[in-house]
């Protein structure tokens, strides 16, 4: 089962950083912004943390959460984490479970070769655990910001 919008995310656990355990229903009444990327510390997946991290300020002001989500270990998340200053914590999918649920598993080119890996995509939850907007095979640059105007909708609606 994959989520769709306008339906109810099912309710997930996963460990993340700060040896916590998160479910989504620990955000019932914030709407969460949830963003899968490919891997800790490579270049695009540091810009796009950073512009999450910058513009934190502007999600919490709108009662939203940010979490981000990729296949790397805890240790991994944290030293990123931690190099990065980021204030929003990071979910290790090893098991892939939220990838399948959120279908951001995809055949890349990399090199020459097919390898499976997460495909970049965000995806904003309403305070209700409803999926209301999707990004997919998005580009890092400005993205922040559409996610920061969609948020306002979901606000507003």
């Amino acid at each position: 089962m994959t989520v769709t919008i306008g339906n109810v995310v099912p309710d997930f656990e996963a460990k993340a950083t700060g040896d916590k355990t998160i479910k989504l229903s620990d955000y019932h009444g914030k709407t969460v912004v949830l963003y899968f990327y490919p891997k800790d510390s490579t270049p695009g997946c540091t810009l796009e943390g950073q512009d999450f991290r910058d513009n934190i300020a502007q999600f919490t002001t709108l009662n939203a959460v940010v979490i981000g989500v990729s296949r790397d270990s805890l240790k991994s998340h944290e030293n990123f984490k931690c190099k990065q200053e980021f204030p929003f914590d990071l979910l290790s999918d090893a098991d892939e479970a939220l990838c399948q649920l959120f279908d951001v598993i995809k055949m890349k080119n990399m090199y020459g070769k097919q390898v499976r890996g997460i495909e970049r995509s965000t995806f904003l939850i309403d305070p209700q655990g409803v999926l209301v907007k999707e990004w997919r095979k998005l580009s890092v640059k400005g993205h922040c910001e559409q996610v920061l105007l969609a948020l306002g909708d979901v606000i507003s609606a």
